[in-house]
């Protein structure tokens, strides 16, 4: 019979819960359609002063407006911070951005 030491068992606890899928959660906040935070940010795939995308939690986030920046991403906490003019925001499942013909960034640009 073989026993295992607490840090060991310790050890193989920690690898589990990192295994475990996190759940799947975001925050949006809209401040007088000048300021917006959003929580569950993966990545941000592509960035001007009009269009940010980012990739999320819950799928991929366009977020269309006039004089856009980035004023905060960290990607360890997953917040994305954005200032600007902000006149939508628009959710796209990863799922069937991959699966279309055409790409994601195509079908935004049509």
């Amino acid at each position: 019979m073989v026993t295992l030491s607490k840090s060991v068992l310790e050890w193989i606890r920690m690898i589990e819960e990192k295994r475990a899928p996190r759940p799947r959660a975001q925050n949006i906040i809209l401040e007088n359609r000048e300021k917006l935070s959003v929580s569950g940010v993966l990545d941000v795939e592509s960035f001007n002063d009009e269009c940010v995308v980012a990739d999320t939690e819950l799928g991929i986030l366009v977020i269309k407006g006039m004089d856009l920046r980035i004023n905060k991403l960290d990607i360890d906490s997953s917040e994305l911070g954005i200032e600007g003019d902000i006149i939508s925001l628009g959710y796209s499942d990863r799922e069937g951005t991959r699966n279309r013909g055409g790409g994601f960034l195509a079908r935004i640009f049509r």
